[in-house]
This record gives structure tokens, C-alpha cells and sequence, in this order.
């Protein structure tokens, strides 16, 4: 990451405190509906994904806006390294309760980063430990919740099985990461807004959940998989429909450039 410059904190839109109670309680609610539901219904910890993703993706806008620079994708890759440690932590001494426990040695471990950030590595960012801490718990909201919706539950044993051994964490990790990282890095400038940048966030996440969804096949069968894949594409529809009529609102001009012109066209 870069030192932060000459930026400053990201204005206007949803507060800070809206979005973050929004990806706390819509990601526990949807990880736990998607635990105690039958597994046909595991796409509610897709949904639980999505809302820790637009709580991550405004946290790495907030930071940011300071400048990080390159760091936008390395913060988000960041959030999910300290997710998977506190979500499998959390799981695995947990019980029912892993899910919050998870999220509560997320926060210490995102405290910890942003205070060596700070202090030691010297970055200058007023909001870096606040930061950390809420991307970090996002992280693990976004692991939790695909986890779920690929083994159909948290129980650690189920989710080591179904999700750590055979590789998917590793799916889960780019995945969830883009979903945090990309909104911003794809919006940033002198004209983004909050609602375009987290709208993206959403369509983003949906994808996640589209592809968590078709990996849950190999394990609860192809009628829920097939669940899950839909109900990721339908948000995925209304989201992209929505991003592309905010960047209409945004753009000086939409056009057309048609295809690009042949080696032969241009001689």
C-alpha cells in the first residue's frame, strides 16, 4: 500500500453506522437462516454475503479516499486473509455462537493491523483503525456467509469438509475479495458517489453468490444449487440494471462506439 496522500475522508450518502449495521445484522441473519433452514434455503447466506460486502466495500471507500492508491486492491485481499483466520477460529471453538464469535476476533485482529499500520508502518490514515477493524469483520461476514451457502451450514466440521479441503476457500477468497475491493477501484475519481459505488457492490456479490451457489452442487445436490444460482442471478439483474442507470445519471455522455475497427479498415 501507499502512504496515504493528499485525499480526504469520502463524503455524503448512507452513514457509516447505517451501512455497518446493515452488514452485522444482515450477515449474521442470513449465515443463521441458512444454518437452521433446510439446505434448499442456503442462499440466505448468500444474502448474508451480500450485505457484509457493501459494509466492506464503504469501509475500503472511506479509507481509500485517503489515498491509498494501489492498496485498494491490496486492502481488500486483506480483508478476507484476516476473515478466513477469525471465521475458522470462530467455527471451530464456537459452537452455535461461531458465527459472532468470529466477527469479534475479527475485529481485534483488523485493531491490531491498523494500529501497526498507523503506528509503526507510519501510513497517516486518521480512520485506518476503524477501518481495519470493520473490513476485517466484513471479511469474515463474506467467508461465513459463501461457506454457507457451498456446505449448507456452519458447523466446522461441515465447512472443512466442503469448503477448506477440497479448495473452494480459495474460490471464496477471490470472489468475496473482488467483491470488497473492485466497487471502489472501479468508481473512484472526482465523481463517485456512494449509492453508484455500493450498487456495484451488490452486483458483484451477487455473482459470488451465483458461483458459491453452482459449487454447492457437488454437495447438496443440484434442486438447491439451482436455487441458489437464481436467486443470485435475480439480484444480479436488478443490481446491474440499477449500476448502469446510476452511471448514466453520472456520465457527462453515454455512447456508442460500436466494435473496433479492423487492421484493414484503418489502412
Amino acid at each position: 500500500m501507499s502512504v496515504g496522500g493528499s485525499g480526504g475522508g469520502a463524503k455524503g450518502g448512507y452513514p457509516p453506522q447505517t451501512i455497518m449495521a446493515l452488514g452485522i445484522v444482515g450477515g449474521l441473519v442470513g449465515i443463521y437462516l441458512g444454518h437452521f433452514m433446510p439446505p434448499a434455503y442456503s442462499f440466505f447466506g448468500g444474502i448474508g454475503a451480500i450485505c457484509a460486502t457493501v459494509w466492506g466495500a464503504d469501509a475500503v471507500r472511506r479509507v481509500a479516499s485517503y489515498g491509498l492508491g494501489t492498496g485498494v486492491p491490496s486492502i481488500g485481499m486483506l480483508a478476507l486473509g484476516m476473515g478466513i483466520l477469525a471465521a475458522l477460529f470462530g467455527l471451530s471453538v464456537g459452537g452455535i455462537a461461531g458465527p459472532i464469535v468470529a466477527v469479534v476476533v475479527a475485529a481485534i485482529i483488523g485493531g491490531v493491523i491498523g494500529a501497526l499500520a498507523n503506528k509503526v508502518i507510519g501510513m497517516g490514515i486518521p480512520i485506518m483503525e476503524q477501518a481495519m477493524i470493520e473490513i476485517s469483520c466484513a471479511g469474515t461476514l463474506v467467508i461465513l456467509g459463501l461457506s454457507v451457502v457451498i456446505a449448507g451450514s456452519f458447523d466446522y466440521a461441515a465447512v472443512i469438509e466442503n469448503v477448506v479441503a477440497n479448495g473452494y476457500i480459495a474460490l471464496i477468497f477471490i470472489i468475496g475479495g473482488m467483491g470488497i475491493l473492485h466497487p471502489f477501484n472501479a468508481s473512484l475519481g472526482p465523481d463517485e458517489h456512494q449509492d453508484r459505488t455500493l450498487t456495484l457492490a451488490v452486483e458483484k456479490a451477487a455473482i459470488a453468490l451465483i458461483i458459491t451457489g453452482f459449487a454447492s452442487s457437488l454437495h447438496e445436490g443440484l434442486m438447491t444449487a439451482g436455487v441458489n444460482m437464481l436467486v443470485g442471478l435475480i439480484i444480479w439483474y436488478v443490481a446491474f440494471s440499477k449500476h448502469y442507470a446510476l452511471i448514466k445519471r453520472d456520465a457527462y455522455a453515454v455512447v456508442g462506439t460500436g466494435l473496433l475497427p479492423s487492421a484493414e479498415e484503418l489502412q
